[in-house]
């Protein structure tokens, strides 16, 4: 978790899973992560820029799929409820990006993290259960 003076509105972990290892990393969301790259359209651009490989396949095991949450996430803010979808995009080969509302976001920020990166292709048909 980020320290006693963390930025509000951030949980502070970031959920790794690799579908291929089925394992699955809690990672710390860092203050310069968070801070230089505030929302989930930033920190998504930031961690698949760091986490996937250039000229990786998108449809790949090496493509990333990132949900990522935002400041107002999980607050009765208006559209506290939204969260970006990151991604490469199979049909350009650059960077693809959705934004959607609904629970899973202040779900995703109750259940203590920012953000999920989904790497990896997994050989059998798998869930993924956040708790």
């Amino acid at each position: 978790m980020m320290d006693s003076n963390r930025l509000g509105g951030f949980a502070g972990r970031v959920l790794l899973v690799d579908l291929g290892r089925e394992t699955v990393e809690k990672k710390e969301l860092t203050r310069e992560l968070a801070e230089n790259f505030l929302g989930g359209y930033g920190i998504g651009a930031k961690v698949l820029y760091e986490m996937m490989p250039p000229g990786a396949d998108p449809l790949g095991p090496q493509s990333v799929l990132g949900f990522v949450t935002g400041l107002a996430n999980g607050t009765k803010a208006y559209l506290g409820a939204r969260y970006t979808l990151v991604h490469k995009s199979p049909i350009t080969g650059g960077w693809n990006d959705a934004n959607s509302g609904g629970y899973f976001g202040p779900e995703l920020k109750k259940a203590g993290y920012d953000a999920v990166f989904i790497t990896g292709i997994s050989p059998k048909p798998v869930y993924l259960w956040i708790n």
